[in-house]
C-alpha cells in the first residue's frame, strides 16, 4: 500500500474525525442503552472507499483503541462487545466493498455495515450471558441497524461529495483498493 503524504494527512483528518464523534457519542444520551448512531463509523467509511480496506482499518483501530481510552470504556464487556462487532462490520464492507466494486453505493455499504454489527454484537452479547432470550431483541436490532446505517451512509456520500468537488479524490490515488471507489 502506498499512500501519498498528502493522502497521510487525509487519513490523519479522516481518524480525528472518527475519534472525536466516537467520543461525542458515547457521553451523549442513547434512546436505547446498546444504541449509539455510530457516527464515528462516517470516517471509517469515507477511508474505506478513499484509500481502501486497509487504511479503512488503522482509521477504525485508531477509533477504538484511543477512543476507548478517553471514553472510560476500554476492556469492559461492552467494549470487547462493540469492538468485535466493529471488526465484523468493517470486514463485511470492506469484503462488499472488493468483491463487487460500485454495486453497493456508500448508503448500501453502511447498511451492510451496520446490520452486521448489531448481528455481531447479539451474537458476542450471548457468550456473556447465555441466554437464549437476547436473540428476541433481533428485530429491534435490525431496526436500528437499517436506521444508524442508512444515516452514517447518508452523511458519508455528503462528505465525500463535498471533498470530491474541492479535489480530494486524488487522495486515495496509490490506496490498497486497486483505486476503485
Amino acid at each position: 500500500m502506498t499512500v501519498s503524504a498528502r493522502g497521510v494527512t487525509g487519513l490523519g483528518l479522516l481518524a480525528s474525525l472518527a475519534l472525536i464523534l466516537y467520543v461525542l457519542e458515547s457521553v451523549a444520551p442513547r434512546p436505547l442503552p446498546w444504541m449509539k448512531l455510530g457516527l464515528g463509523n462516517v470516517a471509517v467509511l469515507m477511508a474505506l472507499l478513499v484509500f481502501g480496506a486497509a487504511s479503512a482499518a488503522a482509521v477504525f483501530l485508531v477509533k477504538l483503541g484511543i477512543g476507548g481510552l478517553v471514553s472510560g470504556g476500554f476492556a469492559s464487556p461492552a467494549f470487547a462487545i462493540g469492538a468485535g462487532a466493529g471488526m465484523g462490520s468493517l470486514a463485511a464492507m470492506a469484503i462488499a466493498h472488493r468483491l463487487t466494486p460500485g454495486l453497493f453505493s456508500p448508503v448500501g455499504l453502511s447498511i451492510l455495515g451496520a446490520v452486521v454489527h448489531q448481528l455481531c454484537q447479539l451474537s458476542l452479547a450471548f457468550f456473556y450471558v447465555r441466554h437464549a432470550g437476547l436473540f428476541s431483541l433481533l428485530p429491534i436490532f435490525l431496526v436500528t441497524g437499517l436506521l444508524s446505517g442508512t444515516l452514517t451512509g447518508m452523511l458519508a456520500y455528503w462528505a465525500l461529495e463535498k471533498l470530491r468537488a474541492l479535489g480530494w479524490h486524488e487522495l486515495g490515488a496509490g490506496d490498497d483498493n486497486g483505486g476503485r471507489r
